[in-house]
Parts: C-alpha cells; structure tokens; sequence
C-alpha cells in the first residue's frame, strides 16, 4: 500500500485546489443566506425572496446530472472550465444586477456551475487519487466547510452593512480563480472513457427532474389548499420517472451495492439539513433566540462532523477500508440520537437549557454524520465502473441536493398543515423534527446493505 498522502508533491496542489472550489461555493451559499432580505429589499423584489434559494437549487440539480454526463463523454477538463467560468459569470452578474429578475439569472448561472463544479471534483476524486486516499480527501472535502459556516455568514453581513451586498459576491472571484489555476493541471492526460456509453437520450432527464421538483415544493409551500395539494402532486408525478431513471437501479428498494450507498446518504443528508432547518426555527421562533445563538449549535454540528472525518480517514487507513460499512451504520446510529435529542427543543424551560440541548444534539449529529458521510462517498467511488465516473459522481450529488430539498419542503409543509388547522407552531416543529429521526431510521436500515469493500490496491493514480 503507498504511503503517500493527500499533501504528498504528486496531491499537494490538487488537493488545496479542491479546498478552495469547496469553500467558495460553502462560502457563497451562506453569504447569501445572510444578505438575501437586504438585496430583495433594495432591489424590491419581496415576493420573489424564496426564488434567491430555488433558482439556485433547480439550477443546480440540472447542473449536477448534465456535467456528469459530459464528463463520462468529453472527459472532465472541459466541463470543469466551462462550468467555472459559468460560476465567475453568475457572480458577477448577481454583483452588478440592477434588479430581482437579472439577481435570479445570476443566481440560475451560479447554481448550475455549483452543481457542475461539486461534480467534477467527486470525478477527480475518483479518478486522481487512489482509493487509500480517497477518505482522506473526503474528509478535507468536509472540512472545507468549516470556516465558512463559523465566519462566513459573520463576514457577509459585515461587508453587508459597512460597504454593499454586491461587494459580497466579489469577494468571491479571487478564490474562484486560485482554485482554477491550481486544479486545472490535475485534468492534464485526462481523455473520454473508451468505456463511456451514450446518454444523449438521458439529457432532457434532469430539466424534468427540476421542474417536478420545482412544482412540488411550490406546492408544499401552498398547503393545505385544493391549489397547493393539486400542485404538489403534479410536481411528484412529473419528478419521479427522471429520478428514476437518474439513480441507480434499485435505490428505491436499497438495493445492495451502489444503490444502497445512494439511498442511504440521501436519506441522512436530507435529514442533517432538515434538522438544522427546523432546529434553527424553533430556537429564534418559539424561543425567540437571536440568530448568533441559534448559529452556534450550526456552528457546532460543522466542527464535530470536521473532526468525525478525520477519525475515519485514520480508521480507514488503520484497516484498509475493510471497517467502512461498520463506520458508516455506526455513524448513522449516533447521528440517530443527536437527531432524536432535538425532538423536544420547543418544549424546553428557558433559553439556556434550549440552546444547551441545541448545541448538544448538534455535536452528537455533527460526529455521526462525520463519520457516514465521506466513508458513504469512498465506498461509492470504489463502486464506480470505468466510464462511469462522472455518472456516480452526479448520483452521489443529487442525493446530496435533491432529498434535502424535498424533505425540507415536507417539513414546511407539515408545519404550514398544522398551523393552519389550529395546532401550535412548536407542536409542528416537533413533528417536522420526529420526520427527520424517521428520515434518518429509514436510512439506517438501508446502510445495513452496504457491502464491504476494502481499499483497491490497483487503483493508485499520480496526477501529472
């Protein structure tokens, strides 16, 4: 087994290249979680607040799918400067916007290089770096998100206020660029898979996919009217056979193999941020804590997960990947009792013990899915087929956006219901919260399926 490492000479660059593509785009959604109420007031354009976010995740669910496939097609080197140059664009575009509908087309423009972008760093996982390697990388991939959740939103809202919003998205650019010059060379002798099959059929797949997905959660946003139900259910049957076509067989049912490594991180990816979605309300609705407090237990879900990854890079390292599948249910089990320790948030006595059980539940979480969610990625890779490496890429990245998007619009939904027949809005919190421990539970059992797979000695690549 090579004793290299991800800071190694032949990784050094890829690897700092890949940190920064990661926490320019972390960066950029959390600034913009931070700024969107001030630029939709300046730019008037209230009513399409939601859109800020929508666009962007629709876009990037079209981006997701269509660049993994070019990839398996043209190779990964044009997609990837493409789709960057499409991220600076959209940035730009945002920054200079003179109103909402232009602020949307930057966002679109973003979402879909985002989308684009997250995918060819999974195929140069794949492919540049070994399988001994790849837990390690995955789990930097983790940490990149770190300084960006802890002082992103912080530095975006001081920019905000002393300067401009705009000047939020230009401050963006220079780390765009730097990882650009320092991850292009990694693509050198990187050609289309003679393996690669044609998908030219498959390329209108993804635009059905973000429609449905689009209509649905409009309609979730819209119950419990006739409207709002009528919505809902044209989306779901509109979304359902592009999903199915764009996963892999068998992920319904947690087929063993790649389906159920699919299945299952969609499934404890959605209810990470469906906790944090909802942990995050009831602490600054029903507690009425301010966001610096409610942004703490965040905070610390980020730094346990960090630190969770790093532990199963040396696991995996220590027993040649043969523990992945014990990492990844173990991983899951703790993050099922950080979960269910946020179930009675809204309940609580006073501030204090609200924002102690937060923080609380969050690391328990935060270490859990710190655990899974690399060790998820590295079995999946190794998974991978020649040709296909741009396809399992786009699969594990529209896990990772599309189940989040739809159980978090489930959550709102359950809680817009329940409002509305004259329950409490802490009781719908709750029980939005117990939709991620079932959530969570559901993808636990699928995990159970995950067949061993030690590290494939014969993989090892050096970029050139």
């Amino acid at each position: 087994m090579s004793k290299e490492s991800i800071w190694s000479t032949h990784y050094r660059a890829l690897t700092i290249g890949i940190i920064l593509v990661v926490t320019a785009t972390a960066f950029e959604g959390l600034a913009v979680t931070t700024i969107a109420p001030g630029l939709s007031r300046e730019l008037q354009g209230e009513n399409l607040y939601g859109w800020i976010f929508s666009v962007y995740l629709l876009a990037q669910l079209i981006g997701t799918v269509i660049t993994g496939q070019l990839v398996d097609k043209k190779g990964p080197a044009q997609p990837f400067i493409t789709m960057i140059v499409l991220f600076a664009l959209g940035i730009v575009v945002a920054a200079i916007a003179p109103n909402m509908p232009i602020l949307l087309l930057g966002r679109m423009m973003q979402g879909f290089g985002a989308g684009a972008l997250v995918n060819c760093v999974y195929t140069m996982i794949t492919l540049r770096y070994p399988d001994s390697l790849r837990t390690q990388i995955l789990a930097v991939f983790s940490s990149a998100y770190i300084l960006p959740g802890l002082f992103g939103p912080y530095i975006a809202g001081v920019i905000s206020e002393q300067l401009s919003w705009r000047y939020v998205f230009w401050l963006i650019l220079p780390f765009i660029a730097l990882s650009a010059i320092l991850t292009t060379p990694a693509f050198r002798g990187l050609k289309p898979n003679a393996h690669a099959g044609n998908n030219n059929n498959r390329l209108f797949l993804p635009f059905f996919l973000a429609l449905g997905t689009g209509i649905f959660l409009f309609g979730l946003g819209k119950m419990p009217t006739v409207y709002g139900i009528v919505l809902s259910v044209a989306g779901l049957v509109t979304l359902i056979i592009p999903l199915y076509r764009l996963m892999p067989k068998g992920t319904l049912v947690a087929r063993v193999g790649l389906p159920a490594i699919i299945a299952s991180r969609g499934l404890f990816v959605s209810a990470y941020y469906g906790t944090q979605t909802y942990l995050v309300l009831g602490l600054t609705t029903v507690l009425e804590m301010s966001a610096d407090k409610a942004g703490l237990a965040v905070a610390s879900a980020a730094i346990s997960w960090s630190l969770a990854a790093n532990v199963q890079a040396k696991w995996d390292a220590a027993d040649l990947g043969v523990g992945r599948k014990k990492r990844v249910v173990t991983g899951l089990f703790i993050m099922l009792i950080g979960v269910a320790f946020s179930v009675p948030l809204t309940f609580v006595p006073n501030d204090l013990f609200g924002v102690t059980l937060a923080i609380f539940s969050q690391i328990i979480m935060g270490f859990g899915i710190g655990l899974a969610h690399p060790t998820s990625g590295a079995i999946a890779f190794s998974l991978a087929k020649p040709g296909e490496e741009g396809k399992v890429s786009a699969e594990i990245s529209v896990a990772d956006t599309f189940t989040p998007a739809i159980g978090i619009g489930l959550g709102g939904a359950i809680i817009t219901v329940m409002t509305a027949i004259g329950f409490s809005l802490s009781l719908g919190i709750t029980v939005s919260l117990l939709l991620q421990v079932l959530t969570v539970m559901i993808g636990l059992a699928a995990a159970t399926k995950l067949a061993a797979q030690p590290i494939q000695q014969s993989e090892e690549r050096t970029p050139s």
